[in-house]
């Protein structure tokens, strides 16, 4: 099966050799000068009211007297940037998998330019089997592997994808344009096995997802974990969509 692989890679680069999806520089799928050349924000807001403006994207005073399940929700740059609309749609839809590397270190960038603190466990939102099969891999999954072997220098973070699945099948958020139908669209999607409640009681857990919009999948994603009575519940994305 390997040799097979290998051979069809071999193939797949002669026919299509590997080039920047930004530059069309021959190489990987976002070349180091794109990757540098992608603006992280400079600011970050209450992840529930999105005004106040606060440090690491933390709750401000007022929502932390709220039952909003998240936190802090980092989001890397500005879904404004022509490129970063295109990246994800690529990564997503034409199922460019190798662009978890040049996205992952734009979030790495992003947790480091902000100071957010080092997760005692990283959470990927899950795909619905049946989206899991047609795309061949989990996006958010690979950020996360991503981030888990790169944020600390010699240290992999532990990476767990079977704490929480999703358990119903929905339209894709960015298909349901009214903000009161992505919640109901979202609703009870998500169930966390309480067998593995030792993976996170008393942990700081961070949730890797790669586009918020209504913030409707974090927090359902959150919700299903708070009855296994986590430290803390944080969240990274890609960038936010208005």
């Amino acid at each position: 099966m390997e040799i097979l692989k290998s051979i069809e890679n071999f193939t797949l680069e002669m026919i299509f050799p590997s080039q920047c999806v930004c530059c069309g520089k021959k190489g990987p799928a976002l070349c180091n000068d794109c990757t540098k050349s992608i603006k992280l924000l400079n600011v970050q807001k209450c992840p529930c009211c999105e005004k106040s403006i606060t440090d690491s994207g933390k709750l401000c005073s007022d929502c932390k007297q709220t039952d909003y399940p998240i936190k802090r929700l980092l989001v890397a740059t500005s879904y404004k940037d022509p490129e970063i609309p295109k990246l994800v749609h690529l990564f997503k839809y034409r199922f460019i998998s190798e662009l978890q590397l040049g996205i992952g270190e734009i979030l790495l960038k992003a947790l480091a330019k902000h100071e957010m603190e080092i997760p005692n466990l990283i959470i990927p939102i899950p795909l619905h089997s049946f989206r899991l099969r047609w795309r061949g891999f989990n996006q958010s999954e690979l950020l996360a592997n991503y981030i888990g072997k790169n944020l600390i220098p010699g240290i992999e973070l532990e990476v767990n994808n079977e704490i929480i699945k999703r358990t119903r099948y929905s339209t894709p958020q960015m298909k349901v344009k009214k903000y009161s139908e992505r919640q109901k669209n979202i609703l009870g999607a998500f169930q966390a096995n309480p067998e593995l409640e030792n993976k996170i009681q008393g942990k700081k857990i961070l949730l890797v997802d790669d586009i918020c919009t209504t913030g409707s999948t974090l927090i359902e994603c959150a919700k299903a974990l708070q009855a296994l009575n986590p430290r803390s519940i944080s969240a990274i994305v890609i960038a936010r969509q208005s």
